[in-house]
């Protein structure tokens, strides 16, 4: 395999035996991840994802697959060769409070880790100030206890200890799910800004998928212990693999709509209820090449490629439809509009100066430009 792949994951899978009973927990998991990326690890809890973590930085042993390390095998490895390895590879857990000695102050517990890395006393100091400063936290901390620091310090001052041992890759698991959304929002920052500086490699395990996007330079997407799709943030949320993708990635969700598939004349239609959309031409002659027509299928469409702007409901006549809103959601630069189609729940995210309320019937238009169609029956996209 080619060196350019710090950590190659070959076919790993794991299975838990609990009374008797077998329980698949990852399925041949196979990605590669390149030197200094960042990775974000995403799924629903139970995905698998934090179990996948284990098994890449070997604090568990797979049943079955390869971890290459810089192209060494280090599935099996034990004893001192796996203590070597950990020096490689940094663990920063959801809260770190148990990784610290309550009895050491701040200064003195980044010290004890220079002084095992043979880092000379007289520039240790200086070391510990520069350490705190490069995760956002000044030098007064040097003299707190664990105890005196809130959760997000804690989490600074792990991601700290954690730089010292200079990894080659460290590993993020939820490390900000404990955290308050205003400061979460601020350790992102923190983190992006510090992968900026060290490049070093990162995976990031989270269930929020708002946090994956804005962080990770790709992205493995998992459900039930299996991947379901590996990519850019922007490819996750622009070409989803399937119907689980579409929905996970993206805030608030991907709408959908069941439809069935119809031929009228020369176009393509997707029916639902007493409504029907016109299907764009290149999109139409995939939907016949994949032998669509007369099939059921889901129609998925994102909030914000639904408008109801004059303009747009203009120049997309053949995508208007009629609805009323149930509910108006103020977000500042936009609004949310909630309603309901032949018992379909579908929001828009328009513009905030739209003059929808509820109670109102207003006219919306999809941008059939960007609708996504799924097989029902699989959940593969057909279309997008």
């Amino acid at each position: 395999e080619s060196l350019e792949y710090l950590l190659i994951i070959k076919g790993i899978s794991k299975v838990y035996k609990k009374d008797n009973k077998e329980y698949k927990v990852l399925e041949d998991i196979n990605f590669k991840i390149k030197k200094g990326e960042m990775i974000g690890i995403v799924g629903e809890s139970g995905s698998g994802k934090s179990t996948l973590a284990r098994q890449i930085i070997r604090l568990e042993k797979p049943t079955s697959g390869q971890v290459l390390l810089n192209n060494k095998d280090i599935t099996n490895i034990k004893g001192k060769e796996l203590k070597n390895i950990y020096k490689d590879m940094q663990m920063v857990f959801q809260d770190p409070i148990g990784s610290f000695d309550p009895r050491l102050t701040i200064g003195k517990s980044i010290d004890e880790l220079l002084k095992n890395n043979k880092v000379p006393k007289n520039i240790r100091k200086e070391k510990i100030i520069e350490l705190l400063k490069l995760v956002g936290l000044d030098k007064q901390y040097i003299d707190k206890y664990p105890r005196e620091l809130s959760g997000g310090q804690r989490q600074r001052v792990a991601m700290g200890r954690a730089i010292v041992r200079e990894p080659k890759v460290f590993l993020m698991d939820e490390p900000l799910s404990n955290l308050d959304a205003k400061l979460r929002v601020q350790m992102r920052v923190e983190i992006s800004k510090l992968h900026q500086r060290l490049q070093t490699t990162i995976i990031y395990v989270t269930h929020d998928q708002t946090e994956a996007m804005t962080l990770g330079t790709r992205i493995v997407v998992m459900k039930d212990g299996i991947i379901q799709q590996v990519d850019t943030p922007q490819n996750l949320y622009d070409k989803p693999c399937n119907l689980f993708v579409a929905g996970f990635m993206g805030m608030p969700p991907m709408n959908f709509i069941d439809c069935k598939v119809v031929k009228s004349g020369a176009d393509i239609l997707l029916m639902f209820g007493s409504h029907s959309i016109k299907v764009p031409d290149s999109k139409a002659e995939r939907l016949i090449a994949l032998d669509a027509v007369d099939k059921e299928v889901v129609l998925g469409i994102r909030p914000e490629d639904i408008h109801d702007e004059q303009l747009f409901i203009e120049s997309s006549p053949e995508s208007v439809i009629d609805a009323r809103i149930n509910i108006y959601e103020m977000l500042g630069a936009e609004v949310y509009l909630y309603f309901t189609i032949d018992q379909f729940d579908i929001t828009a995210r328009v513009n905030a100066r739209t003059t929808a309320r509820p109670g109102d019937t207003v006219q919306f238009a999809f941008d059939l430009s960007k609708i996504h169609i799924f097989d029902k029956e699989t959940e593969e996209i057909l279309v997008s």
